[in-house]
């Protein structure tokens, strides 16, 4: 099992950063304490994983042909371009890393389902898309029942708070459900494992990311999405939600960064206002382009560097 070391790793990073998606505005803004959306975090992923992470694994399980060997170097490409990625401080997106090597691998192998590669690519640009359009509908009929409530400050503070414990919950089933995938999806490739346990090892790594070491992105990144106003947060993390909840029927793993700026877009368009500015624009695009990129070629290096033989000179 020591194989699966990577992966896990893989897993402990995804829940490490990208919990900071789905609680890391209530986290920033004290709406909520961090040991309360940690531990929420933890169980809905789990059983995001367990319950709804196998449409995901399946797809990408079937991308291509896997050794044990050929699993490992996929996980560890995909590990070392986020790690690159988020050096050179580009948004990064664990799915389409963790694609981008097995991509590596088919090429190597001469088998790629370029089939199911269209489907996820077309996917890929379908989320922030799909997440700005919930958000402008969301934003609509939660602000229509809302301003007839007539809430006074407290009472609004109250329900504010819970409706962000509910959306950062659906979106951390929605994280473990989809992401999960990234995870193991190459173990189970390689008949290392089956994919209920993948799902299961999947989903607890990724858990043990967000308890031992999201806070730091929680406290900090999340205050990108703090500079919404409280509602404009919760309708926000409810269109990841359901954006990826959406991706995850279709078996296809997605980012939850892009279903964030999709988000952010949205309630943009109907605000009228500049959420994201045009080099922040450029950084994104760059970084969609270049994570799979950059993935794929690692995969095909490692896998290069690790098959060569020395031969002593006579």
């Amino acid at each position: 099992m020591l194989p699966l070391l990577s992966g896990i790793f893989m897993g402990w990073s995804l829940g490490a950063n990208h919990a900071a998606n789905v609680f890391g505005a209530a986290v920033s803004s004290r709406m909520v304490k961090f040991w309360t959306a940690a531990i929420l975090a933890s169980v809905f992923v789990v059983l995001g994983s367990v319950i709804s992470g196998r449409p995901g694994i399946e797809t990408l399980k079937g991308l291509t042909s896997f050794g044990i060997e050929e699993a490992v170097i996929s996980s560890v490409a995909a590990a070392i371009a986020v790690t690159i990625m988020t050096v050179f401080r580009l948004p990064v997106s664990t799915s389409q890393s963790v694609v981008g090597s097995i991509i590596g691998i088919g090429i190597l192998n001469g088998q790629l389902n370029y089939a199911g590669m269209g489907k996820v690519a077309a996917c890929w640009f379908g989320t922030p898309v799909l997440a700005a359009a919930f958000s402008v509908i969301l934003y609509k009929l939660f602000a229509y029942f809302y301003n007839r409530l007539k809430l006074n400050i407290f009472e609004s503070d109250v329900l504010i708070r819970m409706g962000m414990i509910a959306a950062g919950c659906y979106g951390a089933y929605a994280l473990g459900a989809n992401n999960v995938a990234n995870v193991t999806a190459v173990f189970v490739g390689a008949g290392l494992i089956s994919v209920s346990n993948a799902a299961l090892i999947g989903g607890v790594s990724i858990a043990l990311g967000i308890l031992t070491y999201s806070r730091p992105v929680m406290e900090t990144v999340g205050k990108k999405l703090v500079k919404l106003d409280p509602f404009s947060a919760l309708i926000v993390v409810l269109s990841l939600g359901l954006s990826v909840h959406f991706f995850t029927v279709l078996g296809v793993p997605v980012s939850t960064s892009q279903a964030v700026i999709g988000g952010v877009l949205g309630i943009g368009l109907l605000k009228g206002v500049d959420t994201i500015n045009r080099r922040t624009l450029y950084h994104i695009l760059a970084g969609w382009f270049l994570t799979p990129f950059v993935a794929c070629l690692f995969s095909i290096v490692i896998s290069y560097v690790i098959h060569l033989k020395y031969i002593p000179h006579q």
